[in-house]
């Protein structure tokens, strides 16, 4: 790469002081940050995703350079493919499958993995090979392997990384495996979401080695960062969540598809009705609201849609993933929430006993969350391995 290229724009500048006054890149990643660029491993047309609309719109190097690059050094995160490459022209796809990943999310994740000079690393979900070159600057090519589930994906990463002069050694594989041919590993980071950490990434650390994930539930979409700490005996690691973030999903763990039809053949009013004192502004919350976190982690095997709201009425619904169960809520502004519900499990009732347990907990946030993973499988807790989180409160 030339030296030209190497340059900042100015705006590439202002988002470094920015990403460092937020405190999501720190002094030691820096030197990363200035010398390899996220504009290096985007592809000519591009859709980045505005988080305030929730849509993508494609811009292309080629007719709006400018805006091509506003957007790549923006802190943003960028679609780079639809459809498992089944997509083509300009419009979104139907399902995002490949992206490079908001700088401010890259750089807090690199922070929490904490790597030291010489030490192997291990990348699951290559992307587009802006994180791997970024940790290849860090610890030198030899020291970085990173692995990819989709193979066109794969080979443009490693196109873009040679390009750049950072060659490190892409595979083309699940990552769910990991990669025992080259373990065992220092560090491992995944920049897809996870619904189940694998038990072969502990096997392939060395004691007290390092593994980042985001990590969630088939409830929401949303993930939070854990940081895993591998035991001295190798046998199991354990750690607290850092925050909450949203990734594809490894795609080995995405949600199986829900059809509304096959839960509810007839009318809502078919189910058993009750009422809720619930209010919207609890249980819906925010986009990355903890509790919806605590809701997942307490209702398992349940997958939630929060509707639009429309003339002051949104209905919630909840899917059972195990059965054909499922409870709507109808809030209401100014009046009591009706709920109705069908199936083997009572979900309504397990989701705000869910909501009262959080409630009594004093509302802890994510950081009083952790989970630890070993061969028998992994447990959520609050504040200490020794206080699991119940993976179904009583009613």
């Amino acid at each position: 790469m030339t030296t030209d290229a190497r340059k900042e724009r100015p705006s590439r500048m202002e988002l470094g002081r920015a990403l460092r006054s937020a405190g999501f890149l720190s002094p030691d990643w820096a030197p990363a940050f200035q010398a390899v660029p996220r504009s290096a491993f985007l592809p000519d047309v591009m859709w980045p995703f505005d988080m305030s609309t929730g849509r993508s719109v494609a811009v292309s190097k080629a007719d709006n350079p400018g805006a091509w690059q506003g957007c790549a050094d923006s802190d943003a995160p960028i679609v780079t493919q639809w459809d498992d490459g089944e997509h083509s022209g300009a419009e979104p796809g139907e399902v995002s499958t490949s992206s490079a990943s908001m700088p401010s999310v890259v750089f807090s994740m690199l922070r929490d993995l904490d790597v030291q000079p010489k030490k192997q690393v291990l990348e699951i979900g290559t992307g587009t090979g802006w994180n791997a070159a970024l940790l290849a600057h860090r610890l030198g090519v030899e020291n970085v392997v990173t692995v990819e589930v989709d193979e066109a994906v794969a080979s443009a990463a490693r196109t873009a990384l040679e390009r750049f002069g950072s060659p490190v050694r892409v595979v083309h594989g699940d990552g769910f495996e990991g990669y025992p041919e080259a373990a065992p590993y220092d560090r491992i980071i995944a920049t897809c979401g996870l619904r189940a950490i694998p038990f072969a990434w502990v096997r392939q650390s060395r004691p007290q080695g390092v593994i980042v994930a985001p990590w969630g539930t088939h409830f929401s979409n949303g993930d939070a960062v854990v940081r895993l700490v591998v035991a001295d005996d190798g046998q199991s690691a354990s750690g607290a969540f850092t925050g909450p973030v949203e990734f594809m999903k490894l795609r080995a763990q995405r949600r199986p598809p829900v059809l509304h039809s096959e839960y509810v053949a007839g009318s809502v009013a078919d189910g058993d009705e009750s009422s809720t004192t619930v209010t919207e502004e609890e249980f819906v919350g925010s986009r990355f609201s903890p509790h919806r976190f605590a809701l997942g982690v307490c209702v398992r095997d349940c997958g939630s849609v929060v509707a639009d709201k429309d003339d002051g009425t949104r209905p919630v619904w909840l899917y059972g993933l195990t059965d054909r169960s499922w409870a709507c809520v109808q809030f209401r502004d100014g009046a009591t929430a009706r709920v109705w519900q069908s199936g083997p499990r009572r979900l309504w009732d397990e989701a705000e006993a869910a909501y009262r347990w959080w409630e009594d907990q004093d509302r802890p946030g994510f950081g009083r969350f952790g989970l630890t993973v070993d061969g028998d499988g992994e447990r959520v807790w609050l504040d200490s391995p020794a206080n699991p989180v119940p993976a179904r409160v009583t009613p």
